[in-house]
């Protein structure tokens, strides 16, 4: 496997997805030896949920309906009550979330500006998308965590995300107008790269990359099965 995961790029391209009929669901690895630091996670992974309250606040404003703007609403509280909880979990430690979150503005906000979309349904499905990958993989470093902290790290994160009213917003979108299936499929799979770079940003890298990408292949091939999952719910193709 390349040096994919530890080299920066200005463009991630979309890496080819391996088939459903693999057992990934019995790929458990431990991530523990690169989880980094605890304020490292919770900073991460708060703004991360920041910006998807602020996608989907976004969304609302263009929703084309009062009952999209409503699902959309709800699937916004629960951003927004996901990085609370983080931020919360900020505060215990003794620190201000705004100071903590701050080193990771600048990465994820250039994410935000090349991923959200050029109209109202590529921005929901980016934060359809991009939101449950992000959860599944900080859900997974969290493992690593302090006990005390990693307990209550993968409660808020593996709550409900509110993807169910985003599935039901695109898939009326597409069953309205069928041509769009096919450009929102281009833009899932344009997506994956974007976003399992992010993912890499949030780990602890050992000196033996090498092996450090042994370790990862199999969870990023778990998340990449999981984000297949979520565009065959849409009827699209990964």
């Amino acid at each position: 496997m390349v040096n994919w995961f530890w080299q920066r790029r200005k463009r991630a391209d979309a890496p080819k997805l391996r088939t459903r009929s693999a057992d990934l669901g019995s790929v458990k690895v431990d991530l523990k030896d690169l989880t980094p630091g605890l304020l490292h996670v919770l900073g991460q992974s708060a703004y991360l949920q920041l910006t998807l309250f602020e996608n989907l606040s976004r969304a609302i404003a263009h929703a084309p309906t009062t009952d999209a703007k409503e699902q959309l609403a709800s699937a916004a509280a629960l951003s927004l009550a996901k990085h609370q909880g983080l931020a919360a979990l900020i505060r215990r430690h003794g620190n201000e979330p705004a100071a903590v979150m701050e080193p990771f503005t600048a990465g994820i906000d250039d994410f935000q500006r090349r991923t959200l979309g050029s109209d109202w349904n590529e921005t929901l499905m980016t934060c359809y998308l991009t939101g449950g990958f992000l959860d599944d993989f900080y859900t997974r470093l969290a493992e690593g965590l302090p006990r005390d902290y990693a307990d209550r790290v993968i409660e808020v994160l593996d709550g409900d995300d509110g993807g169910d009213r985003l599935v039901a917003l695109l898939s009326a979108a597409i069953a309205a107008n069928p041509r769009l299936a096919s450009r929102l499929a281009m833009w899932g799979r344009r997506l994956v790269g974007d976003t399992m770079l992010v993912a890499r940003s949030g780990l602890a890298a050992s000196a033996d990359h090498v092996k450090d990408e042994e370790r990862i292949e199999p969870v990023f091939t778990e998340l990449i099965a999981a984000h297949t999952r979520r565009m065959d719910g849409l009827g699209l193709t990964a």
